[in-house]
């Protein structure tokens, strides 16, 4: 893999989790970072997943949810045991991640935040998701992605 690692690929390797790396030349005119992963490496879409941060009763929680679907912001809400949900601040969900947006990974963050799961991830062997770069993407067993970020799963996608 050209360039340096993240703090999600850090993770992976300390943690010793079976992954694969996925690298593309990421278009900077793109206006779905999912979807152009999906083009660029010739994905199933339904097993590639975005990150999104929403804020929920006023703190950060993380969704993870197909690219080709919508984040609902009520049923995250539920999953994170809060009331009212509404996506964060750009530049608190970076701060709070420590990656830039589209390239916010479910796995390394700089703060330790709740991630929900869509139940589809469990469908699958392997599922994608950011690994901390736009342009780079990893493979990963779902389960090792729910014992990691110690997300609960449930349906919040739209």
């Amino acid at each position: 893999m050209a360039g340096k690692g993240t703090p999600a690929t850090a993770l992976l390797g300390k943690q010793k989790v079976a992954h694969t790396l996925h690298a593309y030349d990421h278009d900077p005119r793109a206006e779905s970072y999912g979807l152009e992963a999906v083009e660029a490496l010739g994905l199933d879409r339904a097993r590639v997943f975005k990150t999104l941060v929403a804020e929920v009763d006023g703190r950060l929680v993380v969704g993870v949810v197909p690219v080709t679907g919508q984040l609902d912001l009520k049923k995250l809400a539920a999953a994170a045991g809060g009331k009212k949900a509404k996506m964060a601040d750009p530049a608190a969900a970076q701060r709070a991640t420590g990656y830039v947006l589209g390239g916010i990974s479910p796995l390394g963050h700089r703060s330790r935040l709740p991630v929900v799961i869509d139940a589809s991830a469990s469908a699958f062997e392997t599922v994608f998701c950011s690994a901390g770069r736009r342009g780079l993407e990893v493979e990963l067993a779902p389960g090792e992605l729910i014992r990691l970020t110690g997300a609960v799963v449930a349906s919040i996608a739209a």
